[in-house]
């Protein structure tokens, strides 16, 4: 068994077509054909079968599947670990983070990471706190960046807080609310955008309310915080974001409240983070963690005027 072999039927199960996984592997189709039939051979199994419109996996090639990916993996980061000892960092790195991010610039880490390590394949996806959690748990993501309620931390992962903030109200520059500074009683007959109900996302808001004894309705559920400023454009409702990232819209009211919800932002990763992972997380160590004083500041710059 070869790890060509391994990667010819990972491609083929992935794309459904031996023609378009031989395309994907830069190879003739008739050698891809017959590196997967002798690995079927020496298994004593059929990993697939072909009719002329298609091709799936057998029961035994889908319990071969996952073990193949592990066998590349591990290979993957042999390889990687080889060259980390001789200085070089190279690979995969897979980062994660939710859409309303304030303790780190993320773009500007990126591109720091990337010249230095220019070797390294980054790949980057956008999801709630509760899916990166679980994306770094199977190791489909290697780091995240995600916030949660004060009182909550990340679970089965290494983690390390990064700051913590306050959130605000924002409204439309026209909304009939014009208040600078109220407290969450006086929004309780405000129809509310937020967050799905359960999310991480909405949970310190739900709590927060909760706690000041007041009951509101949302009738607008997103899942974006872009989604959530289209509507609150419109004047539908108040929505809730982070006060160090409510300012990127200049267009929206912004209104401070005297009991706010409170969001802790956190930097997970594996147990056992890959070379290209250890360098991303020395990078925000040492030059992009900004920490509790930066989103504290960030606050009373907010409503310094």
């Amino acid at each position: 068994m070869e790890l060509q072999q391994l990667r010819y039927v990972v491609a083929v199960a992935e794309t459904r077509n031996f023609t378009r996984a031989a395309e994907h592997c830069r190879v003739v189709q008739s050698a891809l054909s017959h590196q997967i039939a002798g690995l079927e051979r020496e298994l004593g199994a059929r990993l697939f079968e072909r009719t002329s419109r298609r091709v799936r996996l057998t029961p035994a090639g889908e319990a071969f599947l996952p073990v193949a990916r592990e066998c590349l993996e591990a290979a993957d980061r042999a390889r990687a670990e080889v060259a980390a000892a001789s200085g070089e960092i190279r690979g995969q790195l897979a980062v994660g983070a939710i859409h309303t991010m304030a303790a780190v610039n993320l773009p500007v880490a990126l591109r720091d990471y990337r010249r230095r390590h220019p070797r390294v394949h980054i790949t980057l996806t956008s999801a709630g706190s509760e899916d990166l959690i679980e994306r770094v748990r199977r190791g489909a993501v290697d780091v995240a960046f995600l916030g949660l309620p004060p009182r909550k931390e990340p679970k089965g992962v290494q983690s390390r807080r990064l700051g913590a903030g306050e959130l605000v109200a924002v409204v439309a520059s026209d909304y009939h609310r014009t208040e600078h500074e109220v407290d969450l009683r006086s929004l309780a007959d405000e129809p509310f955008i937020d967050f799905r109900a359960g999310a991480a996302g909405r949970a310190q808001s739900d709590e927060a309310f909760a706690a000041a004894g007041v009951r509101r309705e949302v009738p607008f559920e997103v899942s974006s915080a872009d989604f959530m400023v289209d509507l609150v454009r419109q004047g539908l409702g108040v929505g809730m974001l982070p006060a160090a990232f409510a300012p990127r819209f200049s267009d929206l009211h912004i209104i401070r409240l005297r009991d706010a919800p409170t969001r802790v932002e956190h930097l997970i990763w594996d147990n056992r983070p890959s070379p290209a992972a250890t360098a991303f997380l020395e990078l925000i160590s040492t030059d992009h963690a900004e920490g509790v004083s930066h989103l504290s500041h960030a606050v009373r710059e907010t409503f310094s005027a």
